[in-house]
């Protein structure tokens, strides 16, 4: 395509009267052309090119180039650029970069503008908007400011985040918050991100919502990332056991709903000024769920992760010193690899198999009890009837609860609730069931009052023995207090004082009536057959290490320290800052915090504080692992989300996204 002499860039060089006799010989072929620039080849009929410029038009001619080899010309429209004068002070502004490009910078909020800021008008509308109170200010003030040692260091640049990675760490967050809520992964694409579309596009506009598309949380996507999550959190956890003096395991197995048999590992150890207690592995055994298979897979986690066996100081399980089992078994073996390691018997445990005892007459009172609550609740129809009864009587409660042996914490407020129902339960209860009488019987209903007092106060005991951090000696002192209540009630009941029953109390003066002697004898004849049952669960030794739950009532040397630790401990005591913070901080933060000033005895306590006391964590973790791997999530993969949802640790994810290579929104 040809063009005439009248073209856009031939005008320019039309102007000039000496190029008007040479340009004309030569005719005008456009190759290409955009909005900044037009690119053309001149051709002659000799192939060459020989413009002749005079002295009038080089100042324009200086935005066309020449491309000799390939006989092109490109026309390109040169961008303007301010220059800075030092007159721009007066409006507090100096200049930064090139000198022949310069920006405009601040010199009272040190923000950066662009070339085409550097007009008067400009400037003086950012000191009148921004800085409102310096606007009336002389030159030398701005000056002043300027040359203050702040104003000389150079402005640190400001890192942004690209749209990609922004909405890569965006998808870690909402995987972690969907691996901690055990929810499933497609949650994030049905219902999370339409969810912030939505509250984006009310509180901004369409052009920010449309950024969340962004953010990758595709069902595989999010499976994906928690597994990123969870190999970041064990890396941490790896790297503080290497670094550790110590550590105690806790572990555990079961069944989950899929048949497969998961082990469920918890460590702990001093990190830090503190005792931390995390997760340390969830596997599933594909085979034989023995002894043997159990240490094997605690086994190569330890060697896979160069992990000392000999930092082993402890291993808490559910199986008691003289029970024959698969944990037993694999406590034998990890004592085998870690030689100064011991065991102990979970106290909860020991607890919940010594309450169990009890007289015949009370064992045949709760045995009808569940009896009276099954008849009912494994009949949906009977109990909407109750539910409706209750409602019309108006009950303080509408329906039974559901006894069971696995839950420990579960007959105590069974028998309160069957108690508090009793009324309802006799205008329900049709005669021909055989044990409608009991609930007339007041003998019986004695006997179930004193069943739901004792249960509630023992759950009350256990459930204060549970938690994160419990202590042997926590656990202890919760039992001596409990020893010491078992015989006063004893003896209160001797006494025929039941105040301290206030289920039993209160229908005592209901029914307005005393409690048989038979009565009393067999509730005497429990509360101290359960203490001496407790005694042999909980046997009182000499306790060793009691300097470590109170240094400072120590006068002696203990028989488990040396001189040169018994030093220390006099040291240790006599520093009053040391005492004022014994008295602040917990147990366990109390000797991690001494670590730097007084090592030797520190870490002797610390050693003694690391045992786990009870299988609390084990529980909690199977209670977990069931709400995360339903019915309908059987082929999930629940290890990474445990990792995430039982550790301590929270994963970096600045450092997960920094070590991907490329960031997009694939999904």
């Amino acid at each position: 395509m040809f063009c005439t002499t009248n073209s856009l860039p031939m005008d320019l060089l039309l102007k000039q009267g000496s190029l008007k006799q040479e340009v004309e010989s030569f005719c005008y072929q456009i190759v290409s052309e955009s909005n900044d620039q037009k690119v053309g080849i001149l051709q002659s009929e000799d192939k060459q090119l020989q413009p002749s410029v005079s002295k009038k038009s080089e100042g324009e001619l200086s935005r066309i180039k020449f491309i000799s080899n390939s006989n092109k010309i490109t026309f390109s429209k040169k961008p303007k650029r301010r220059k800075y004068d030092e007159s721009y002070l007066s409006f507090g502004f100096t200049y930064f970069g090139n000198r022949d490009a310069p920006h405009a910078q601040c010199v009272l909020c040190k923000k950066i503008l662009s070339n085409s800021s550097l007009a008067p008008s400009k400037l003086r509308r950012h000191l009148e908007t921004k800085h409102a109170a310096y606007k009336d200010k002389d030159i030398s003030f701005f000056k002043q400011h300027l040359d203050s040692p702040e104003n000389n260091k150079p402005p640190t640049p400001k890192i942004v985040n690209t749209d990609n990675e922004s909405a890569t760490e965006a998808s870690y967050n909402v995987s972690y918050h969907i691996a901690l809520s055990g929810e499933a992964h497609t949650i994030g694409e049905l219902l999370i991100k339409p969810c912030a579309k939505d509250v984006v596009m009310r509180m901004f506009d369409e052009q920010y919502s449309k950024k969340i598309d962004a953010v990758q949380l595709s069902n595989s996507t999010v499976a994906r990332r928690i597994k990123d999550l969870a190999a970041d959190i064990e890396e941490e956890l790896v790297c503080r056991l290497k670094i550790c003096d110590g550590f105690s395991l806790q572990l555990d197995e079961s069944a989950d709903v899929s048949g497969l048999a998961v082990l469920l590992v918890f460590v702990r150890y001093r990190f830090n000024k503190s005792i931390e207690e995390d997760l340390l592995l969830c596997e599933s055994l594909q085979s034989n769920a023995t002894g043997e298979e159990i240490f094997n897979c605690v086994n190569s986690f330890m060697q896979k992760h160069e992990i000392e066996w000999e930092k082993c100081v402890d291993v808490c399980s559910d199986a008691s010193r003289a029970m024959d089992g698969k944990i037993a078994e694999a406590v034998t073996l990890i004592k085998y690899v870690a030689p100064e390691s011991t065991s102990s018997h979970c106290l909860l445990y020991r607890h919940a198999l010594a309450v169990k005892i009890m007289p015949t007459s009370l064992k045949n009172v709760l045995d009808q009890a569940v009896q009276i609550i099954n008849y009912i609740k494994a009949r949906p129809h009977q109990s909407r009837l109750l539910k409706i009864l209750c409602e019309e009587m108006g009950a303080q409660h509408t329906a039974l609860l559901l006894n069971t042996e696995v839950r420990w914490l579960s007959r105590g407020k069974v028998l309160v609730r069957l108690f508090e129902l009793r009324r309802e339960l006799l205008v329900f209860m049709d005669s021909a069931f055989r044990l409608s009488d009991c609930l007339t019987n007041s003998s019986w209903l004695l006997r179930l009052a004193y069943l739901a007092d004792i249960f509630t106060k023992l759950n009350e005991v256990n459930l204060s023995m549970q938690g994160k951090n419990v202590t042997v000696f926590t656990v202890f002192d919760k039992m001596s207090s409990l020893l010491r209540k078992l015989e006063f009630w004893a003896s209160s009941v001797e006494e025929e004082n039941f105040d301290c029953f206030p289920t039993l109390s209160d229908f005592l003066t209901e029914i307005n009536s005393t409690v048989d002697k038979d009565i009393c004898s067999a509730i005497v004849q429990h509360l101290r057959g359960l203490r001496s049952t407790l005694l042999k669960y909980f046997p009182v030794t000499n306790d060793n290490n009691a300097w470590v739950r109170n240094p400072f009532t120590v006068t002696v040397k203990p028989v488990s320290l040396v001189a040169r630790d018994y030093e220390s401990l006099i040291d240790l005591t006599s520093d009053s800052q040391v005492k004022q913070n014994f008295s602040e901080l917990s147990l366990n933060d109390f000797w991690s915090s001494l670590i730097q000033e007084y090592p030797s005895i520190a870490r002797r306590a610390v050693r003694v504080l690391l045992p786990f006391a009870t299988m609390h964590l084990c529980e909690t973790g199977f209670s977990y692992y069931a709400a995360t791997k339903t019915k309908y999530r059987k082929r999930l993969d629940a290890a990474p989300h445990m990792r995430i949802r039982l550790s301590n640790i929270t994963p970096n994810i600045k450092r997960i996204c920094d070590k991907k290579t490329q960031k997009h929104c694939s999904h």
